[in-house]
């Protein structure tokens, strides 16, 4: 073996050491905390690009409170007109429950149950 002034000497020279189980031990928690984060912080990122999907914009709330909340506020006044009139036959048919559903409740839920800007096609129902 070779000692001293050699340019390839280290007397601490620790590359070719055998792991103990201390290390092995740090090595793999080491790789477990990397692994754990590197998978919670995309699970996060996922998160919040679904929670920014499901934030209307300002201009989907402005045509939401100015044209569709009153087409579907008419759309539930004439619904349940029109389910006043029908239902003395619905009530013969048997079928006045899904006269009254499809007529009062539907277009009532959507006038007055979802978020401003949510619009039918990606709606947030807040209950």
């Amino acid at each position: 073996m070779v000692r001293g002034n050699h340019p390839f000497y280290c007397s601490r020279l620790t590359l070719f050491r055998k792991p103990s189980i201390n290390n092995n031990m740090k090595m793999k928690l080491m790789l477990f905390l990397l692994t754990f984060s590197l998978t919670t912080s995309i699970q996060a990122d996922e998160e919040m690009q679904d929670e920014a999907r499901d934030v209307p914009s300002a201009e989907a709330m402005i045509v939401d409170g100015l044209v569709y909340r009153p087409l579907s506020l008419a759309g539930t006044i004439v619904g349940t007109g029109l389910f006043i009139l029908t239902l003395p036959f619905s009530a013969i048919g048997g079928n006045a429950d899904e006269a009254g559903q499809r007529l009062v409740v539907e277009p009532a839920q959507s006038t007055f149950d979802r978020c401003l800007g949510c619009l039918p096609d990606n709606s947030r129902v807040n209950r």
